[in-house]
């Protein structure tokens, strides 16, 4: 792939989960938490699995390389980690607001790179760590104009802790981005679903309502599914830190759609911060087209 669509790609994924917390929190409504995180999980396997078939039916079978023994740590890792942070998420979402859990997620740029640095040895220039620390000062920035984010909540923990996982989960991915990214999805869609299911139905919650499991299972697909496929092709080429950066963006889309749907409108601060990850993306694609 190359470098300018691999930098869309991310880009892609990042606007695809952007969905993943508004609407979430207006399905945790009718939809336990434990719950949702296993089916938005199984949305996205399920998912990708039909368009897996659907392509194999129209005589384009896939020339990907397959996931082998040898990924098999990298790949249980992944569907562990997968399973706790939707968990994560979800609990955090029921206790603090879906833009402060947007905002939190640019946590997960921190993780993944700190990650990559120190476990994989993927080295990341000094203009990548100026453009990242632009991007946390822009969450600063958004997290002060709401006075309840001052606070660090119950909820700021468990999307935090979501954020950690999803950073160690990334890496993981890393070391799986040369296969099939249909079959990674299919399987940590399946695999991590699953197990997030079991999850539940051992600490006591009961099945959503019927009406709202095709809700789930289609954000899933959209959010996780398509999102996850999009973000492992970039991975190829931009590599686990470069790519989480790309993905900042999807926080502030997150923002938006939920004051969109919330009804809430956003101060001074917000446009600052908004300049400054327009910044950090600039020094990114510098970043980039320096290392081709």
């Amino acid at each position: 792939m190359k470098h300018h669509t691999a930098i869309a790609a991310a880009i892609l994924a990042a606007a695809l989960y952007a969905l993943n917390a508004p609407l979430s929190k207006l399905l945790l409504a009718d939809v336990p938490p434990m719950m949702m995180a296993a089916f938005l999980y199984l949305g996205a396997g399920l998912g990708m699995f039909i368009l897996s078939l659907a392509r194999r039916a129209s005589g384009h079978p896939s020339t990907e390389k397959h996931l082998s023994r040898r990924d098999l740590p990298y790949t249980l890792g992944m569907i562990v980690l997968d399973i706790l942070a939707p968990i994560f998420l979800m609990i955090g979402l029921m206790r603090t607001t879906s833009a402060n859990a947007s905002l939190l997620n640019n946590f997960e740029i921190v993780a993944t790179s700190l990650i990559a640095l120190l476990i994989f040895k993927e080295r990341i220039s000094k203009r990548l760590w100026l453009a990242i620390g632009l991007i946390v000062l822009s969450s600063v920035l958004l997290t002060l104009e709401d006075t309840t984010s001052l606070q660090f909540s119950l909820g700021s923990v468990f999307v935090l802790l979501a954020c950690i996982c999803w950073g160690m989960e990334n890496n993981c991915t890393r070391m799986l981005s040369s296969s099939d990214p249909q079959e990674i999805v299919v399987v940590k869609g399946l695999g991590s679903g699953t197990g997030a299911f079991i999850v539940a139905l051992l600490s006591g919650e009961v099945l959503p309502l019927l009406s709202r499991i095709p809700m789930v299972l289609l954000l899933g697909f959209v959010a996780y599914g398509l999102s996850i496929y999009f973000y492992v092709r970039a991975q190829r080429s931009l590599g686990a830190a470069r790519t989480s950066a790309y993905y900042a963006i999807a926080p502030f889309i997150g923002v938006l759609l939920s004051l969109v749907i919330f009804r809430q409108w956003p101060g001074m601060l917000f446009f600052a911060a908004l300049g400054i990850m327009i910044a950090a993306t600039v020094l990114v694609t510098k970043d980039q087209n320096e290392t081709e």
